[in-house]
């Protein structure tokens, strides 16, 4: 299953129009993440706070990802302060995967922002977070944080965004998003035979484990007749005739 590497901004000195800083409000963004991913079963690690953007590269290169996933808001420069609106997603110019999964949240994105033709994807030369990680990596300029109305937008509407980036990331890697639900415990009920741990939702879907008959499984999310499991070191979809909750 996918993992990623979630990587809110840690500029604490970037203060917002009114009030707030973009750490804050991007934490909170991946605060609302966070959830979507656990019931979709994409596994994840949040970034230090503590540490800044070279830590963050670090520790993410340190680490198996599919994809690292960087949050930040948007600064116009002093001349423009304040004057400039709009959603920029940065790609690897040299990253096939980067490029499509930028495409993938800008258009999405578009469905959300109040002026979707000011969302765009845009390939980067200087972002290390985008250049410098071993995983497919993008960086989301989520509006202009100088702008009263990009900010207002952004405020409002952290759990429509936290969604429709979640959509977005479920789009790239083929898998359905799961809407969040309280986490529960389970137990395989089988003929004696282990339950199969697939990579889908699906009886086509491959299988990546088992889970022994007996056996106490977390159970994250539901999409149709399958559960999104923990077991172990491994998530997963399981049919969910055989788990009795």
């Amino acid at each position: 299953m996918p993992n990623v590497f979630l990587s809110p901004s840690t500029q604490e000195w970037n203060r917002y129009a009114t009030e707030g800083n973009e750490e804050l409000y991007m934490n909170l963004l991946a605060d609302r993440i966070e959830p979507y991913f656990r019931a979709s079963g994409i596994r994840f690690v949040r970034n230090d706070p503590d540490r800044n953007v070279q830590g963050a590269i670090q520790d993410s290169n340190a680490g198996k990802y599919d994809i690292h996933l960087a949050l930040h808001s948007n600064a116009a420069p002093e001349q423009y302060a304040g004057r400039i609106r709009g959603i920029d997603i940065y790609y690897a110019p040299g990253s096939t995967d980067s490029e499509r999964l930028a495409n993938i949240i800008a258009n999405n994105m578009k469905s959300v922002y109040p002026l979707p033709d000011k969302v765009r994807a845009v390939p980067t030369t200087t972002l290390g977070e985008v250049l410098r990680t071993k995983a497919v990596a993008v960086l989301c300029e989520i509006g202009y944080h100088d702008n009263y109305a990009d900010e207002a937008w952004l405020k409002n509407n952290l759990s429509a965004i936290a969604k429709n980036i979640s959509r977005s990331v479920c789009d790239y890697f083929g898998i359905p998003l799961i809407e969040p639900s309280a986490v529960q415990w389970g137990t395989v009920v089988t003929d004696g035979s282990g339950l199969n741990i697939r990579s889908y939702p699906s009886l086509s879907g491959t299988i990546i484990g088992s889970i022994p008959n007996g056996a106490s499984v977390m159970i994250n999310g539901r999409y149709d007749n399958w559960y999104v499991v923990s077991y172990g070191t491994l998530t997963g979809y399981s049919s969910a005739d055989y788990i009795i909750t």
